[in-house]
């Protein structure tokens, strides 16, 4: 077994990271009073799901210290969304009445096991080790997840920096179909693209160690301005609306909030939404 493998450079997944400047980046373009402000009416209970990456694979989290970005992102915006500082929180006991859970899958089991391990809120923050394009498991082991709560979607998905990794991967369709699938999950859905740059640059990365280029990276169609093409098929195609854009995060990346304009997004079995 080799002790270097490409798999990081080709999926994405990058084990030990700057984890200080990921988290912040994203809280510091995410008002505290996000979930208050997308769920006036329900502001006790929220489910979301978070898939991310750093500057590569399906992943997520945030920390002070260089480690797992899977944990130390999605243990970051669980703090900041309820406005807990570090160091505060019980693992039993939501703060101030607030109910956030949060579902983290990423495609690397060994960062997953590492989340699992090291988890401050392990009744509330969830991992898995899943691979969002492979339908076969995906869709089981989340509608299993949801119905464990009477639900059948989640109240917001946060997808950072995944986009790229799934377009060069999987091409043009397998883009629209991530998108597709994801609006389908959610009532928001809070979506932070790479820009082209990005691609160029992962590109050259595996250029530089003497590999050939993505599979798809030469004939991706979509391509350009990433943040506005991906507004296109979310709006165009996938029944959201753009709610705001919180500006551009110091990696210069685009933080976009979109709704989503079905009628079967509340989240919330029929019994539970007549109470």
């Amino acid at each position: 077994m080799p002790l270097w493998s490409p798999a990081p450079l080709l999926t994405g997944t990058f084990p030990i990271t700057p984890a200080s400047t990921r988290p912040r980046a994203v809280s510091a373009s995410c008002p505290e009073d996000f979930c208050g402000g997308c769920f006036p009416r329900t502001p006790a209970r929220c489910w979301g799901s978070t898939w991310a990456a750093t500057p590569g694979r399906l992943e997520k989290l945030a920390s002070h210290t260089c480690e797992n970005t899977v944990k130390e992102l999605s243990v970051a915006l669980y703090r900041h969304l309820l406005g807990l500082q570090e160091g505060k929180g019980s693992p039993e006991q939501p703060a101030d009445g607030k109910d956030l859970h949060l579902l983290c899958c990423d495609i690397d089991p060994v960062l997953i096991e590492r989340a699992q391990q090291s988890s401050p809120f392990p009744n509330s923050i969830s991992f898995a080790n899943l691979d969002i394009m492979d339908s076969n498991s995906r869709e089981p082991f989340l509608s299993s997840y949801l119905s464990r709560f009477g639900r059948s979607t989640f109240d917001i998905s946060f997808c950072m920096s995944v986009t790229m990794w799934i377009h060069l991967n999987h091409g043009d369709r397998g883009l629209v179909e991530f998108l597709a699938f994801l609006s389908s999950l959610c009532r928001y859905l809070l979506i932070e693209p790479q820009p082209w740059k990005c691609y160029r640059a992962a590109a050259r990365r595996l250029r530089k160690l003497g590999r050939n280029d993505f599979d798809h990276f030469r004939s991706l169609a979509i391509n350009g301005d990433m943040a506005e093409r991906i507004t296109q098929i979310l709006t165009r195609d996938c029944a959201m609306e753009l709610v705001c854009c919180f500006g551009s995060t110091s990696w210069d990346r685009s933080l976009l909030l979109f709704k989503s304009n079905g009628s079967n997004h509340e989240g919330r079995e029929p019994s539970e939404q007549q109470q």
